[in-house]
């Protein structure tokens, strides 16, 4: 009888775990019932704080301004994402470069200041590779980013880091400019009970796939224009020098033409020969 009794504590042990870490034992978000599964295990969306979003979106915009990184609306949580040409080193695929840091420590300050908001580090790549490699590649890169939001002390009540390989495309991989949209990484930002019923989404592989499907187009479009050319440094025309300029603009005589030349000094002959006669 004890040797049928210790693994069915181990597996009720085991389920309170992975219940705890959403929130609760009955795998809904506190103060919530929208994080509720349905009869098919379905979990339901989470309601939607319009004012949340509101005083976020100018806080967010702050932060990348000057950035490569694209900032959109979707149902349920804003999503910063950072395209892996400008944010990572291309020698060395996992390592952020130094312009990527500021924009991400700035969204990283805004959630350390903000205790009742939470982010999802999600990595992503295109499909050259085999998908283990894609698995590795794409779990490096979002810890990277991840890590900047560990520092600025965001526990795992607050964060989530996952690499996605490459099942999440945001277009087909049937270019070189579509595999570049579809190598990045996003941070998904949203309240802390959002977070839990998204953390408790991405667990189910019927909803994933449709988790961050964006409900407009990127916001601003306009801003991410100028944000775009910001980033861009403007190239200045080269130095003309004096000496340069005086030679445009002072004119060169006309030289005469040998025919105009010899043709002058037979007139003169000629004149001197009559003044003679």
């Amino acid at each position: 009888m004890i040797k049928l009794v210790k693994p069915s504590l181990l597996v009720l042990c085991s389920a309170l775990s992975a219940c705890s870490l959403l929130g609760g034992t009955t795998g809904e978000a506190p103060g919530s019932r929208t994080a509720s599964a349905g009869p098919a295990g379905a979990v339901a969306s989470p309601e939607v704080d319009e004012a949340w979003f509101k005083a976020y979106e100018a806080r967010l915009q702050a932060a990348l301004q000057g950035s490569a990184f694209r900032l959109s609306r979707h149902e349920s949580a804003w999503v910063v994402t950072a395209p892996v040409d400008h944010t990572f080193n291309p020698d060395r695929p996992e390592m952020l470069l130094p312009v990527s840091l500021g924009p991400i420590s700035r969204v990283a300050k805004l959630l350390e200041n903000d205790p009742s908001s939470a982010v999802m580090v999600l990595g992503h790549t295109d499909a050259s590779g085999s998908d283990q490699l894609n698995q590795t590649l794409s779990s490096r890169r979002a810890s990277a980013v991840g890590a900047i939001f560990s520092l600025s002390g965001l526990k795992t009540d607050r964060l989530m880091i996952k690499g996605m390989g490459a099942s999440m495309p945001l277009l087909a991989n049937a270019s070189k400019q579509n595999q570049a949209r579809n190598r990045r990484v996003e941070m998904v930002v949203s309240p802390k009970k959002t977070f839990r019923v998204l953390v408790a989404m991405y667990r189910n592989p019927e909803q994933s796939a449709d988790l961050l499907r964006p409900m407009m187009a990127p916001v601003g479009e306009e801003t991410q224009v100028a944000m775009a050319e910001a980033a861009t440094p403007v190239k200045k025309a080269p130095a003309v020098s004096k000496t340069a300029r005086t030679a445009k603009t002072t004119k060169k005589p006309v030289a005469k033409s040998k025919t105009t030349k010899t043709v002058a000094s037979k007139a003169a002959t000629a004149s001197q020969k009559s003044k003679k006669q």
